[in-house]
């Protein structure tokens, strides 16, 4: 049986420090929110999942609400931290570790959660939110690291290259026959789609 889900990573948000989980989409980021909806028009979409994460959420709130559905939050969805709150690196730094951590699942700089680590908390739930959607289109509200850590369980093709190329927002359309993911299609920024199902 095909499930289909619509992994749709978080429009910009402003960074704050010490603000992962609370801080919303810049106003940049509200204009493409509704562009996300749009593009999910003519889209029949079953259910809607997020990281815990308010710029998730605010991503693809306006899909839910276009349909009168429910925003379903997960903790184990939410951004993988390469690095602690207390450890300070440079931008350039933390690219260099994200790159290593796609080649060592075990690597992560002090206090931050390895790909592996990442792995064990996310694909439970990814997967169980695939079984009680069997057959269904599911949206789910994620983030760059753990979208490619979650494609990179299923296929290890899927690590920095495809981290470092990835837009805010940006959408892949992922079709799942018997737990197996069988294709990836990035869908931002494309021609809408007609309707589907």
């Amino acid at each position: 049986m095909k499930t289909t889900v619509y992994m749709v990573r978080h429009a910009e948000s402003p960074f704050e420090h010490g603000q992962e989980r609370e801080r919303g989409l810049s106003d940049e980021g509200r204009v493409e929110a509704v562009r996300v909806a749009d593009r999910f028009e003519g889209i029949e979409v079953d259910y809607v999942a997020a990281s815990i994460y308010v710029r998730t959420i605010e991503t693809i709130q306006h899909v839910a609400d276009r349909r009168s559905l429910t925003v379903h939050t997960f903790e184990e969805l939410r951004e993988r931290p390469i690095k602690g709150l207390d450890y300070k690196a440079p931008w350039e730094e933390l690219v260099v570790a994200i790159e290593q951590s796609f080649t060592d699942h075990d690597f992560a700089l002090e206090g931050g959660e390895p790909t592996r680590q990442a792995q064990k908390r996310a694909i439970p739930i990814f997967e169980q939110i695939i079984q009680e959607q069997q057959g269904k289109n599911i949206v789910i509200g994620t983030h760059g690291n753990i979208m490619t850590i979650i494609l990179n369980y299923y296929d290890p093709g899927y690590g920095y290259e495809f981290w470092k190329q990835t837009s805010k927002p940006d959408i892949y359309k992922i079709i799942f026959e018997n737990n197996k993911m069988v294709h990836v299609t990035r869908m931002w920024d494309t021609v809408p789609a007609e309707a589907e199902r």
